[in-house]
């Protein structure tokens, strides 16, 4: 078990600190992205948050229809069924695309957004109980690889070269998401907003006279309080969804080199400017492992890394 702490243009608090008082704030939740989407406000303007978190939740919404590996008629799996094509997409998905490539390219492949084939067999196999075969294995990696997809921003298009391939942004995407629906928060005027979805946390400016938003990470030495704002917390790791087969637990994260779900409890958080950065390296780090891993993290901005190994279920 171990524990990495690596510090940029920041300080982080790490020990808990004496309760404060908090100033008003509203709260908002909704069902998104398969997890509860959670959202706080630190204002005493109900009626100006309100309208602010509806317009963030659109925001979620519509974001969710652009990404989404589990929906057929999203944009990115609309884009599968014109391989060898360059297709025009929109401003974000050639955002997200672009940045996704960035790190797939930084990390040689141990994160890919075109993992979605795996990830489809893998899927399937926890729904059966029974693990994938290794010629449904190798049929998916035919489909996978990062090489193979190409973004022209010029003319704002994507070409996915092989038949079959499938972009998967679930290691990413959410972060993304929580990105912009900050940036709707601020357009309507409120800067000190937490933001939280089932494990990727996005936050902004500091509450009215506090310090930051108290986050708990889990270390090697247990839990710590960090007291941040205006970056973004992504964790990855062991989680509800997983295959129990001969006494091993695999992962719902895949490492798209070998085409296997991984069988390390290993969980790693990441703190960074943008939470699609700090959610695809977590993910990154459990693929890489610490040592690896936490190199091309800081290498692309991370500004914190905790690495643990929690107890097994």
């Amino acid at each position: 078990m171990r524990c990495i702490v690596a510090t940029a243009a920041m300080i982080l608090k790490l020990h808990p600190l004496p309760a404060i008082a908090q100033g008003p704030r509203q709260e908002y939740r909704q069902l998104h992205l398969g997890v509860e989407v959670r959202l706080v406000v630190a204002t005493a303007d109900r009626a100006g948050a309100d309208a602010a978190a509806r317009a963030a939740y659109a925001a979620i919404a519509e974001l969710e229809q652009t990404f989404s590996d589990w929906r057929p008629t999203s944009e990115a799996r609309r884009l599968g069924a014109h391989h060898g094509e360059w297709v025009t997409v929109s401003e974000p998905l050639l955002q997200l695309t672009t940045r996704a490539l960035a790190v797939a390219r930084a990390s040689h492949g141990a994160f890919d957004p075109t993992v979605g084939p795996l990830v489809a067999v893998w899927r399937e196999a926890r729904g059966s109980g029974v693990l994938p075969t290794e010629s449904a294995i190798a049929r998916a990696r035919h489909a996978v690889g990062w090489r193979r997809v190409h973004v022209d921003r010029t003319r704002g298009a994507i070409k996915l070269d092989a038949e079959g391939m499938r972009l998967d942004f679930g290691g990413i995407a959410k972060g993304y998401i929580l990105d912009s629906a900050r940036q709707v928060l601020q357009q309507h005027g409120f800067a000190s907003v937490m933001l939280d979805a089932g494990g990727d946390i996005v936050l902004g400016d500091s509450p009215p006279g506090e310090a930051g938003w108290r986050v708990a990470v889990a270390t090697a030495r247990g839990d710590t309080t960090l007291v941040l704002a205006r970056v973004a917390v992504g964790t990855s790791g062991p989680g509800e969804q997983h295959l129990d087969v001969g006494g091993v637990r695999y992962s719902h994260v895949i490492d798209p080199r070998t085409g296997r779900a991984l069988t390390s409890p290993t969980q790693a958080t990441v703190i960074h400017p943008l939470g699609m950065m700090s959610d695809a390296l977590s993910t990154m780090i459990t693929v890489l492992g610490a040592e690896h891993g936490s190199r091309v993290a800081k290498g692309l901005g991370a500004v914190a890394i905790f690495v643990s190994n929690p107890p097994a279920p």
